[in-house]
């Protein structure tokens, strides 16, 4: 499904990027998790993230945003300033690779063909398709480690904040941070209910009702092409 809305959208676009202009460059920065394992900080970088991005820009104020992703997630009780997490001693490691398409939003107009310098801060959202591994523990809680227990495709949502600036008329350079909320509960193995399809209590821990994030913050540098636009109202 994933590959053939990318299909669709280059094909409906394809006769109009003559008159168009492009960004295509490398994301690098770090990723952290936000669950029932580990910190409880909300932006705390403890592994790595890269990846590439690809943006059309249809106005001065907006683009279509699409983005290749990868990183591995971690997390150790041991960490925790949680006296209870500490105590229960678990930890994990997951990877992240996703595909996120959206929109992103300038602030203050943004226009490379207008010459040098250009900055904005920006907004982006949309919808991301992603993979991970469910985790399990392979005893009854408390007891017990957890275990990588195959793939799992999954949704969430991104919101994305970030401040761009132009390097050159051809080159920006950008600072985000983005969360991504997932329609998981079990990038660290608390909700095994995920796997089975029924209720485990005796391999359930932490907070049910909320499912896990993760954050990517990191940079990213996009080279342009493509001449002046005569930018539509879409």
């Amino acid at each position: 499904m994933r590959y053939l809305l990318v299909v669709v959208i280059l094909l409906i676009f394809t006769p109009k990027t003559q008159s168009q202009t492009f960004e295509a460059g490398p994301y690098i920065g770090g990723a952290n998790y936000i669950g029932d394992v580990g910190r409880t900080n909300f932006v705390l970088p403890n592994n790595l993230v890269g990846g590439a991005l690809i943006k059309w820009n249809r106005s001065a104020r907006h683009a279509f945003r699409f983005s290749l992703l990868y990183a591995e997630i971690s997390a150790d009780d041991a960490n925790s300033n949680d006296p209870r997490r500490a105590k229960r001693g678990y930890s994990f490691t997951n990877t992240i690779a996703e595909a996120s398409l959206g929109l992103e939003y300038n602030f203050w107009s943004f226009d490379l063909h207008e010459g040098h310098p250009q900055s904005s801060p920006y907004l982006y959202t949309g919808i991301t398709y992603f993979r991970a591994d469910h985790l399990l523990l392979n005893a009854n809680f408390p007891n017990g480690e957890l275990e990588n227990q195959g793939a799992n495709w999954d949704f969430s949502i991104p919101v994305i904040f970030g401040y761009k600036e132009s390097i050159t008329q051809g080159i920006v350079g950008a600072l985000e941070i983005g969360v991504r909320y997932t329609f998981t509960d079990n990038l660290d193995g608390s909700w095994p209910e995920e796997i089975f399809g029924n209720r485990m209590p005796e391999k359930e821990f932490g907070n049910r009702n909320t499912n896990d994030w993760y954050v990517f913050t990191g940079v990213n540098f996009t080279f342009s092409w493509g001449r002046k636009p005569c930018y539509s109202r879409f």
